[in-house]
């Protein structure tokens, strides 16, 4: 597969109003300050270049693509390409690289086709960039490709190209109608409370950004409604190098460029074992991690579960100065959760609120004491848990497994404060006309305000259920008794071979004796053979007087 960065479609849109069309007096404000810093012995150019070019991005190319469909030799067709790609400023550089792009061009020059795919970024038919074109009469021509119609071509090519890759179920790329919903829970219960000013917006595994940037477009919605005017920056990292690559270009497209320089991404930039923002925290986060998916390589980058120190993942809670949130190898969806928990923010009146996507067996893998029930009794234990919302089956591109949105805030309010909402919002969907990959249904606008009004009013119905955060948890308890059996001999011991015959054949008797074991070292008294029996009992109220921990 060929993916072609979004960055070099965005020239091609449509005669004066098109990408290319502003570029060139761009390319020639670049070019003459370029100049003039070079004779200045200026070596940091970027800044001055790209406020010179009026936009996030620049070039100091002397080409266009427009100049290179006349070059009659693919060798010199090679060249000028190559050097036109060159001319871009470092931001554009990056998302280059990461697409491999440079890769390509060789494989296409061979076959003689570098001329026609210029051609057909310069069609004028066709519009990839973030704007519409418009005819002279100021009517639409072409809509513009917004970050989630740029992700779902994006998906689909992913789909085509790996429906056999079961590794990568929900990893690349969340549909736009869960997106809003999710957007919609974390800002719909503090409409009223939104003042003006800045908020930070935060995905630990942003893909091509659609998630933050949907809640941007929904926070400023809500608080234009409410008469407040907000900034918003966004943050995001993402491990995927050509998902980073799109978020990043659809950033710098829009003009966002503040925000694009806050877009950390690639192969070497994994959440989990280097985190991009260790010392930020921010107001709202959104994310769909992947999930059944090994995070073994971290681990070792990390030094192993013995010799991780990392503050987010082992922390100090219930008495304990090193509680571990270490999940299992094989799954680390759980820790992105742990992450954002990380950085929400303790010192502002809203705090902060957070909606992440998992699969069931973020609610029940683990047992009592590993890392996946350690990080649901912290986060009950801290009251964070609002609710989770049960989502409709195959809603996604490429899994069609069942899917549940968590949502979390440090600031719940009086009348949610010690209970859990749970949702089944299974049946609540439109049935699409024509599946796209496993996807074969969608929420509406009427699903997604049904199950934001049921999540608001927090009551009981049959879809909505509110249970007290001591339900969740329960008291695991290893009793210890001796091995009794019939016919046993009190004042003899018995060998671990006679013992094992003795399970096998004798019948338990609690009135028994218990059974010695034979051991063969000088001085030392027989013990009591113990069997070792699981029992799991309802968790006594708080004030109950055992002082074992509850684990969710």
């Amino acid at each position: 597969m060929i993916a072609f960065p979004k960055f070099i479609r965005i020239q091609t849109s449509s005669q004066k109003h098109s990408r290319i069309a502003t570029m060139e007096p761009s390319q020639l404000s670049c070019m003459d300050m370029k100049t003039s810093l070079d004779k200045a012995g200026i070596v940091h150019q970027d800044a001055a270049l790209r406020q010179a070019a009026g936009q996030a991005f620049c070039n100091t190319s002397k080409f266009t693509l427009r100049d290179l469909r006349s070059r009659a030799s693919q060798q010199q067709l090679r060249a000028d390409f190559e050097a036109y790609l060159d001319g871009f400023s470092p931001n554009v550089q990056d998302i280059l690289e990461n697409f491999e792009f440079r890769n390509q061009i060789p494989r296409l020059s061979k076959a003689d086709a570098l001329g026609t795919l210029i051609e057909k970024l310069l069609d004028t038919s066709i519009n990839l960039g973030p704007n519409p074109v418009l005819n002279a009469d100021g009517s639409v021509k072409h809509p513009g490709l917004d970050n989630h119609a740029m992700g779902t071509i994006f998906e689909e090519l992913v789909r085509r190209f790996n429906e056999e890759n079961n590794e990568e179920a929900g990893e690349h790329w969340t549909p736009r109608d869960a997106v809003k919903l999710m957007a919609k829970l974390i800002l719909l219960p503090v409409a009223n409370e939104i003042e003006s000013g800045t908020y930070l917006l935060y995905d630990g595994a942003c893909g091509t950004g659609g998630m933050v940037t949907v809640a941007e477009e929904t926070l400023q919605q809500i608080a234009a409604e409410h008469g407040k005017q907000v900034a918003t920056h966004l943050y995001g990292q993402e491990i995927n190098a050509e998902t980073y690559a799109i978020c990043k270009a659809d950033l710098l497209l829009k003009g966002e460029g503040d925000a694009a320089d806050n877009i950390v991404g690639g192969p070497e930039h994994s959440t989990l074992s280097n985190d991009a923002f260790p010392s930020r925290e921010f107001d709202f986060m959104l994310s769909n991690p992947p999930y059944g998916k090994s995070w073994k390589s971290d681990l070792e980058r990390m030094g192993g579960k013995d010799g991780i120190k990392d503050p987010r993942f082992v922390i100090e809670h219930a008495g304990d100065p090193e509680y571990s949130l270490l999940t299992r190898s094989s799954d680390g969806q759980m820790l992105f959760l742990a992450n954002m928990l990380s950085k929400m923010k303790r010192s502002t009146k809203l705090g902060s609120r957070i909606a992440e996507v998992h699969n069931g067996s973020s609610l029940f893998t683990g047992d009592a004491g590993q890392g996946e029930s350690n990080i649901r009794r912290w986060i009950i234990e801290n009251d964070w848990l609002e609710a989770i919302v049960a989502l409709p089956l195959n809603m996604f591109y490429n899994t069609g497994i069942a899917t549940y949105i968590w949502v979390l805030t440090n600031r719940k309010p009086a009348h949610r404060k010690g209970r859990v909402q749970l949702i089944d919002a299974t049946q609540w969907f439109k049935p699409l006309r024509k599946n796209l990959g496993k996807k074969n249904c969608e929420l509406s606008e009427e699903d997604i305000n049904r199950i934001c009004e049921t999540f608001l009013k927090f009551e009981e119905t049959e879809q909505s259920k509110i249970f007290p955060n001591e339900a969740f948890g329960y008291w695991k308890v290893t009793v210890e008794r001796p091995l009794r059996l019939k016919g046993i001999d009190a004042n003899r011991a018995y060998t671990p071979k006679e013992i094992k015959a003795l399970k096998e054949t004798a019948e338990r008797d609690e009135t028994a004796p218990p059974v010695i074991k034979k051991i063969h070292k000088r001085g030392v008294e027989p013990d009591p053979l113990r069997g070792m029996f699981e029992a799991v009992l309802p968790a006594p109220s708080r004030s109950g007087a055992s002082d074992l921990p509850p684990s969710p």
